[in-house]
């Protein structure tokens, strides 16, 4: 699997973890330079999740 760019955001609010990833918040703020939608679920994370610094 290959591996997605720090600066690829994600507009994910189902997910469990969307508050902690850096992902969610660079497509909020706009940030991001293309913004997708991982696999999270209200129970888990996806596997692509960065955490805020």
């Amino acid at each position: 699997m290959a591996k997605v760019p720090e600066d690829v955001g994600c507009n994910n609010q189902e997910c469990k973890e969307k508050d902690n990833c850096k992902r969610n918040e660079i497509a909020k703020t706009g940030k991001a330079r293309e913004v997708k939608t991982f696999g999270g679920t209200p129970e888990k994370g996806c596997g692509k999740f960065i955490p805020k610094s």
